[in-house]
């Protein structure tokens, strides 16, 4: 297996939001990548401008992050879909994809989507989320650090600029060369832009400290809660079902929560957020994770506050 380690530049349109392609509101114009064996050494590289087909001038924050003009990018560019089958072909089969966050393996499949070439490209995709992983690795796991400071924190030398996506695709490979093993092999990510679609291709997933769930689709957020998958409880670690203390509550539009205690291992927190597809449907992610007996608290006082706003929404209608 080979880890291929990406970085996408794009442009906006330069008109506000008002005037852009809810289709595309991304465009792709340049892709970088770096290729590691499987002892994450190394071993290639791979660069293409693509010519810009929706947005034919660059918005002022994308000319000053990647200092291009829309000269170079007609001059040197090629089409997106030549430029996508090329990378995928550069990738081989055998590959895991690697980026700085999770937003750059989102847009390349919006704009495949966009082009007619999603196929190309079949998901949910497992890949590697390196700005969670150095989170992980080197700090508490929920902060989201910039590239740079994570160049700076391991000591890497600064050989190029950063915001380029040949460069920015180079020291996010240095930084995961750097991060221990256990922490690479056991935390990778899964994006859903291409989410599952029927019961057999619901996922499950168990990492040290908590289990993820991705349900199939739904057509509304009250389906989703009537399916018994979705609101059972289970204790990662021992993989029973425990009883909720807390029965699923809603936090908001998208978020629900629950709190579940299992007899051997404690306390287990339940959350539920639901994801909408283009399409206007709606599948659920739910994670089941340990926590304290202060967290459970929380959980409680979360759930009572809210009761509490809704009584007296209700009382100030009357």
């Amino acid at each position: 297996m080979n880890y291929i380690v990406f970085d996408l530049e794009w442009n906006q349109c330069p008109y506000g939001k008002g005037q852009e392609n809810e289709r595309i509101p991304f465009e792709i114009i340049e892709i970088g990548a770096v290729k590691l064996n499987s002892e994450r050494q190394i071993i290639d590289q791979y660069q293409v401008l693509i010519q810009p087909r929706v947005y034919k001038k660059l918005h002022h924050r994308t000319r000053e992050i990647i200092q291009m003009d829309m000269k170079l990018l007609e001059g040197e560019g090629i089409p997106f879909y030549r430029a996508v089958k090329e990378f995928l072909k550069w990738c081989g089969e055998d590959a895991l994809f690697c980026s700085w966050g999770n937003s750059d393996l989102l847009e390349l499949q919006r704009n495949m989507k966009y082009y007619g070439i999603l196929q190309l490209l079949k998901g949910p995709i497992r890949y590697l989320d390196v700005q969670k992983l150095f989170s992980i690795d080197r700090e508490d796991g929920d902060s989201r650090r910039s590239l740079e400071y994570a160049v700076d924190v391991l000591e890497i030398e600064k050989q190029q600029e950063f915001h380029r996506a040949l460069a920015d695709s180079w020291y996010t490979a240095k930084v995961l060369m750097r991060l221990r093993s256990e922490i690479v092999d056991t935390f990778y990510s899964i994006d859903c832009y291409q989410n599952p679609k029927r019961k057999e291709e619901e996922i499950k997933v168990f990492y040290p400290g908590y289990e993820k769930f991705i349900s199939r689709e739904f057509d509304s957020k009250e389906e989703a809660m009537a399916d018994k998958e979705i609101t059972s409880s289970r204790c990662h670690l021992c993989r029973k079902n425990i009883r909720k203390k807390i029965r699923w509550f809603a936090a908001g539009q998208k978020n629900y929560y629950c709190l579940a205690y299992c007899p051997v291992h404690g306390w287990m927190k339940g959350k539920i957020r639901m994801k909408k597809t283009e399409q206007g449907r709606v599948f659920a992610v739910k994670t089941m994770k340990y926590t304290t007996e202060e967290e459970a608290m929380e959980i409680r006082t979360k759930k009572e506050e809210i009761k509490r706003k809704r009584r007296a929404r209700k009382k100030g209608e009357k």
